[in-house]
């Protein structure tokens, strides 16, 4: 399942979210432009690499090079065009209205914080990791766990693909967030590699840090609009 639409309008204009949106992909564009062997030294020195982080006092560099640093600067850098255009697709469908809720600079913090939670787990779960971390995903679970508090019956327009059958249906957020939730989990679950991969314990912290803490940065508990299924 693939969301791409929700039916839920806001009060006023995303400026946070299309700003993160905007500075991924121009980091992305960024890193395109370098050779393959630059790309690497930047993505060791400002991904998240949790073998460094367990061990950061024998790590403390000075400026951008200091692993705790590298907690944000990781949640800019991607490894790759589906990486990037998904990240932003949730982003993009999600992230609008959970800035609704609780105005743009509460959503600049909440964004941030989950971020950090999602590394957080990251790093807890595979702390021998040598494996840099980049991405906005952990970040944008966070997006998603507030959504799904704020918005559980949303109609939420979805690709749906099964080999070669593909169609277009509208399901409730609470189906769709929760189908992806447990994608993470049981991926989880799986033998993950030393080499590197996806995050999903990442995914998994960012998610719950939202779904956590969307109540302490909404600005108020608003009514919801009243959906009906036919």
């Amino acid at each position: 399942m693939i969301p791409f639409k929700d039916d839920v309008p806001t009060r006023t204009r995303p400026v946070v979210t299309v700003t993160l949106i905007v500075i991924n992909c121009l980091v992305f564009l960024f890193q395109l432009s370098m050779p393959a062997e630059s790309h690497q030294v930047l993505v060791q020195a400002f991904g998240v690499v949790p073998s460094r982080m367990t061990r950061v006092s024998s790590y403390l560099a000075a400026g951008l090079h200091n692993p705790l640093v590298s907690v944000l600067t990781a949640m800019f850098l991607h490894g790759g065009w589906l990486h990037l255009l998904g990240n932003m697709l949730y982003l993009w469908i999600f992230g609008n209205n959970v800035e609704d809720s609780m105005g743009h600079v509460r959503f600049i913090f909440f964004y941030l914080v989950c971020g950090l939670a999602a590394t957080t787990a990251q790093v807890a779960a595979e702390p021998g990791s040598a494996a840099p971390m980049i991405g906005a995903s952990g970040a944008i679970a966070g997006v998603l766990g507030a959504y799904l508090i704020l918005h559980p019956f949303a109609r939420v327009h979805t690709l749906l693909i099964i080999f070669i059958f593909i169609r277009v249906i509208t399901l409730p957020a609470i189906v769709v967030l929760s189908f992806w939730f447990l994608i993470q989990l049981f991926s989880s679950l799986g033998p993950s590699g030393p080499h590197g991969g996806v995050a999903w314990h990442a995914h998994i912290g960012g998610f719950v840090c939202g779904l956590l803490l969307i109540r302490f940065f909404q600005k108020s508990h608003r009514s919801r609009p009243g959906y009906r299924w036919l």
